[in-house]
């Protein structure tokens, strides 16, 4: 069976309360979704780490062979377009028989309309 592991990548900050936040989400997907993707690591695009490759090391040494990363952007730009997969190709060059595969951006989401109501209304209460 092929165990499935997952990145969460974010672009990455100089600012360790901005790179502390792909952390919790991480942690946040694990917790809810642990059942069914038991493997999951944080990563930075740049400037940081933990970065795509040693995220995707992570994973391997737990058990994933196949690997998705879920970019933490929110429309497909260069970075999801070039950046994001030329780094995971570089990762996966070091460890034969795995396979990756980029998913898209969170983009235009019937959830996203929400989360965007629920800090205007969160705002206005303020």
């Amino acid at each position: 069976m092929t165990q499935t592991g997952i990145i969460i990548v974010d672009h990455g900050s100089r600012l360790a309360d901005s790179n502390r936040l792909i952390e919790s989400v991480a942690v946040a997907f694990h917790t809810q979704f642990a059942t069914e993707w038991p493997i999951v690591e944080p990563a930075h695009m740049e400037l940081t780490e933990p970065s795509i490759a040693t995220a995707y090391a992570h994973c391997v040494s737990r058990g994933a062979t196949n690997i998705v990363v879920l970019p933490y952007f929110l429309g497909p730009g260069k970075h999801w377009t070039s950046d994001i997969p030329a780094l995971t190709a570089d990762a996966a060059n070091r460890f034969p028989g795995t396979t990756f595969r980029i998913a898209p951006t969170l983009g235009l989401d019937d959830l996203m309309l929400e989360l965007l109501r629920k800090r205007l209304v969160e705002s206005l209460s303020n």
